[in-house]
């Protein structure tokens, strides 16, 4: 293992020691394997080529002080992807299954889990594919499921500091009862244009509007949109929008410090009455949002040069439990022994 600088990880795909491999055939899932390789071998009439079966995750590992790895909300994230395999008709990745593998992939690349004082952490990323060939349009009789890692840095490179987003109305990520709340490839390769449009633009994501009507904030690029006004802490409700683990922790802990919790629909409207703004997700933890630029309207919403008071709260209180630095009243962290 060659030397890592922890501080200077951005976030992209490094080598590691082992994956875990386990697969669905004649009916069954089968043992989990050990591999090596980075690659695999895959019929060039799998459905996940040709129709889209496949469905990811993502979620961390965290170094503690006490020396002990804490897996966050690793349940969490395999009951979503049962949720998306039962949206693209997969067979149901049993819930054990996933977090054994999880588990065994971690210990297999402790090496690489960052140091507790590095503000780095380990990525997981749990993948499902329809590996049976098929032609017609159907489910595959075959699945493949893979668990591999890597360390990793903060999603966006300015870290925890207010970023720009943009609004372009000529862009949708997922359509009304689509697949927008589910966890596939499909929507990430929707939101690519539009993602490399903004970025062009100076902006680090798009903040999408619901495709019917655009007149509701849906979904923040790859994460979650959230914003503080008063002592309200406020996040779309819609059926387009994958369901963050993140936003569903912070709501938590919003609540705890004494926030009250809407999660309904938000009109674009209330842009102007925000006082805070913030992209959450597993990747990014919290983004905040400094301004929103609508290129349509040329109309702009601006929150601050500095992360707001109610997102650095959260921010900091979510990072400590899942390094270990607060008491997991919750039960979220899984305890790799």
């Amino acid at each position: 293992m060659e030397t890592i600088n922890w501080k200077e990880l951005g976030f992209g795909y490094m080598k590691t020691d082992y994956n875990v491999r386990c697969y669905y055939r004649d009916g069954k899932w089968g043992e989990l394997e050990i591999s090596s390789s980075e690659t695999i071998n895959l019929h060039m009439g799998a459905t996940a080529l040709h129709y889209g079966q496949e469905s990811f995750e993502g979620l961390k590992a965290f170094m503690g002080k006490d020396g002990r790895i804490r897996i966050f909300r690793m349940r969490e994230n395999a009951l979503r992807m049962q949720h998306s395999c039962d949206g693209i008709m997969m067979e149901k990745l049993p819930v054990e299954i996933f977090e054994e593998a999880v588990l065994k992939a971690v210990r297999l690349n402790k090496s690489f889990v960052p140091p507790h004082d590095s503000g780095a952490s380990l990525y997981i990323r749990p993948l499902l594919i329809g590996s049976g060939a098929e032609i017609g349009v159907k489910p595959a009789h075959e699945y493949l499921f893979i668990v591999f890692v890597m360390p990793v840095g903060p999603y966006f490179k300015e870290g925890f500091k207010p970023t720009d987003l943009v609004i372009y109305r000529h862009f949708d990520r997922a359509a009304p009862h689509g697949t927008g709340k589910y966890k596939v490839g499909g929507n990430y390769a929707a939101s690519m244009v539009s993602g490399q449009e903004a970025k062009h633009g100076g902006f680090s994501a798009v903040l999408y509007l619901d495709s019917k009507e655009k007149k509701y904030i849906d979904e923040c690029g790859p994460a979650n949109f959230f914003a503080i006004r008063g002592n309200s802490y406020i996040t779309p409700d819609s059926e387009s929008i994958l369901p963050s683990i993140t936003n569903k922790s912070l709501m938590v802990l919003a609540g705890e410090l004494g926030l009250t919790v809407e999660k309904r629909k938000v009109p674009y409207e209330e842009l102007a009455t925000f006082d805070e703004v913030g992209a959450c997700g597993t990747a990014a933890v919290i983004s905040p949002i400094k301004r929103i630029f609508d290129a349509d309207e040329n109309r702009e919403f601006v929150y601050g040069t500095e992360p707001g008071i109610w997102s650095t709260r959260l921010y900091n209180k979510l990072r400590a439990i899942q390094y270990g630095d607060e008491p997991d009243k919750y039960g979220w962290n899984a305890i790799v022994e």
